[in-house]
This record gives structure tokens, C-alpha cells and sequence, in this order.
């Protein structure tokens, strides 16, 4: 990347620097100045650049200071953890210049960077859950109500779509995870596999669970955990030494 300020929107990963991509670790080379929310920024080895952290739920007002930063001649990078444009900064910084109806950021360049996702992460590490259709949905309703968050999950299940299940609690909503489960068990049968993913790629602090909707424990996930749920074609299998590997079939089976 060239010229005077610009704003790129990377993501470090879920974790550490083995899941940083060759094409971000250059960019944050390159920049003069990181913005971001204080663990992503930790994420990123020391070095020459200017850090600015926030808290997680200022994003309008981080994505307007990276871009005022850039717009002063600066080379921001704004720090995600996993992929910027899932449930991240790529939509806020973008949606902060749609609302620049004073112009102030109209000539600085911004681009988006694709990183591992988290459910990317999780996924990989039990096999292939997502191998056949699926989606992602945030519980949190923060930005949407809980009505349209529990109207989606039915629809996604009806549909036969493995769900990647973001936000699944937190201190202010401990029970909104249960509540979706409940919607789920209106769907599918007790038997569908489900993956409590917490701190994917985090080392010690990773914890896998494999269960089923009939078993799923809410209280197993925090905001550090991923959810995946399966279809009734999710397949468990169980290697020699009891490991476990998660897949769900390419092909569609009527009888789902």
C-alpha cells in the first residue's frame, strides 16, 4: 500500500501470531498507527507503531479516529481479532464513512483484509462441521433485537444450515444462549451434534466439547466460545485413540 493516510481493516485471528496472514503481518509492518480494542492490539508484536485502544463497544467512535488519523496523513491499521469483515471493524469503519455526510474522510483510502475466522478456527480443529452449507449468526442484541436473533436461528434450522453461533453470552445475558437452544430443540432432533468451541487456537486455554443439542449445556460458553451447530446429517466419528472428528456430508439427504 502507497500514498499519504489510509485506513486498513485487518484481523489478527483468533490467536496467536501463527494465525496471522503473510498479507497482514505486512500491512501492520507498514503502518504508522494501530487502532483497536486493547487484547486485539496485544495480539500484535511491539514495534515502531502509535497504539490507540478502546473499549469493545466503541467501534463508530474507534473507526471515526482511525479515519481521522488517515485523513491527517496516517497509516492506520484497524486491528480485529479473527476476520475484520465477520461481526467486526470492516462493517464499522465503512458504515462511519457512510455517515460522513460532512466529507471529511472522503479522500482517504480504505481497504478491508480477510483473516481466519473463528469459525474457521474451531471448525478445523474437531475436522469439518461447516462442510455443507452453513451460517453465521450473533447472539448478542445489542444491535438487534432478540426477537429476530431467535427468528433467524428457526429459519437457519428449517433451512438445514449448520449454524456458527458468535456471542453466545455474556454477564448481561447468561440466558440468551439457553433460550436459542430451546429454539434449535423445536427443529431438530436431540441427537444433532453440537461444538462448544472456547479460545480456539489459545493454547492451554483451549477447551473443545463435543455434545448434542439434547445435552448442550449453556453455561459451557462465555464470549471467548464459539457454538456450532450441526444438521441431523452432522457425522461424529471416533478415531483409535478416542479422538473426535466432526464432519457434515457435501450432499443433501432428503430425509433431513
Amino acid at each position: 500500500m502507497s500514498g499519504e493516510g489510509w485506513v486498513a481493516v485487518v484481523g489478527t485471528g483468533p490467536a496467536g501470531p501463527e494465525w496471522l496472514t503473510p498479507e497482514t503481518a505486512g500491512i501492520l509492518e507498514q503502518a504508522t498507527d494501530l487502532v483497536g480494542y486493547g487484547p486485539y492490539l496485544d495480539r500484535v508484536a511491539a514495534g515502531h507503531q502509535r497504539r490507540h485502544a478502546s473499549d469493545n463497544r466503541e467501534e463508530l467512535a474507534r473507526a471515526g479516529h482511525a479515519l481521522d488519523l488517515a485523513a491527517e496523513g496516517a497509516k492506520v491499521a484497524v486491528v480485529s481479532g479473527g476476520d475484520p469483515g465477520v461481526f467486526a471493524m470492516g462493517a464499522a469503519v465503512l458504515e462511519a464513512v457512510d455517515r460522513d455526510t460532512a466529507g471529511r474522510w472522503q479522500d482517504v483510502a480504505v481497504t478491508v483484509h480477510p483473516g481466519v475466522s473463528a469459525m474457521q478456527a474451531a471448525a478445523a480443529r474437531l475436522g469439518a462441521p461447516l462442510g455443507a452449507d452453513f451460517c453465521a449468526i450473533s447472539l448478542s442484541d445489542n444491535l438487534k433485537p432478540l426477537a429476530v436473533v431467535e427468528r433467524r436461528v428457526r429459519l437457519a434450522a428449517e433451512a438445514g444450515l449448520v449454524m456458527a453461533l458468535y456471542n453466545p453470552a455474556s454477564r448481561a445475558r447468561p440466558w440468551q444462549l439457553g433460550r436459542v437452544l430451546e429454539v434449535l430443540r423445536e427443529v431438530h432432533p436431540p441427537d444433532t451434534p453440537v461444538i462448544f468451541a472456547t479460545a480456539a487456537g489459545r493454547g492451554d486455554q483451549e477447551r473443545l466439547t463435543v455434545t448434542t443439542l439434547g445435552e448442550a449445556d449453556p453455561a459451557r460458553a462465555d464470549m471467548r466460545t464459539l457454538v456450532l451447530v450441526g444438521i441431523p446429517a452432522t457425522r461424529v466419528l471416533q478415531g483409535p485413540d478416542g479422538t473426535l472428528r466432526v464432519y457434515t456430508p457435501r450432499y443433501y439427504e432428503e430425509a433431513e
